[in-house]
């Protein structure tokens, strides 16, 4: 039954997600070069953040076959939502851990990877990339290959805050994409969406912020999230 709840949470965030996924990730699955093949794959991974673990799916029965606790990004370097593709697997030493998995996130480098620190593993604790026991790292890395989609739910548009973060230039997320997104799709950003925000969308949001009556500053806090109409889930 617990497994039934577990899918229809997954379900029920591929039909919000969807809502706002953009070309971005489209094109970025489009660029990976192990892409081809990626809806043949065994396997697809589920990240919950809020909970701090990680799914390995079965890709045709949709059946959950095994659950690890995760160390994800904290509030200030959160992990990236959306729904990404595996596209470099190697084995590491050291702080990183044993293993590690890229995906093509890309305005940052981020990926799965294990830890020398496992006393963090459960906690919000991270630089954005997805940390794990290593023993953990090494059974997913055996059992997933390149080109197995990543879909990570949660942070900062779901439950674990009810709040976004005061954006500034030099920031990148996931959040910063979505507001070039919505800045887009009402003529202020006319530039690729990347989820960097940069000199061009410093101009954007100055630009945003005097017509609509807003104090000039580079900030994107609440009341500019409202004008343009984004909320967290509550």
């Amino acid at each position: 039954m617990r497994n039934y709840k577990r899918i229809y949470k997954i379900l029920i965030f591929i039909f919000t997600f969807s809502l706002f996924i953009n070309c971005t990730y489209l094109r970025a699955f489009a660029i990976n070069e192990n892409s081809d093949k990626e809806y043949n794959k065994p396997y697809v991974i589920v990240i919950d953040l809020n909970e701090c673990k990680l799914f390995l799916i079965k890709n045709n029965s949709k059946e959950i076959i095994k659950t690890y606790i995760i160390t994800p990004g904290k509030p200030s370097t959160p992990s990236p939502v959306g729904i990404w593709t595996i596209v470099n697997k190697e084995m590491w030493s050291g702080g990183f851990g044993t293993r590690w998995m890229a995906l093509n996130v890309p305005w940052g480098k981020y990926g799965i990877h294990g830890t020398n620190k496992p006393s963090i593993i459960g906690q919000h604790a991270s630089h954005g990339c997805i940390r794990m026991h290593n023993r953990d790292v090494e059974d997913l890395y055996e059992k997933v290959s390149c080109g197995t989609s990543v879909m990570i739910y949660g942070g900062p548009y779901g439950l674990m805050y009810n709040h976004f973060r005061t954006l500034v230039p030099g920031d990148t997320g996931s959040d910063v994409l979505e507001v070039q997104q919505k800045l887009k799709d009402i003529g202020y950003y006319p530039y690729s969406i990347d989820g960097k925000y940069g000199e061009a969308m410093k101009s954007s949001i100055i630009k945003f912020r005097k017509d609509n009556n807003l104090k000039i500053s580079h900030k994107i806090d609440y009341e500019l999230y409202r004008l343009l109409g984004i909320s967290p889930f509550e």
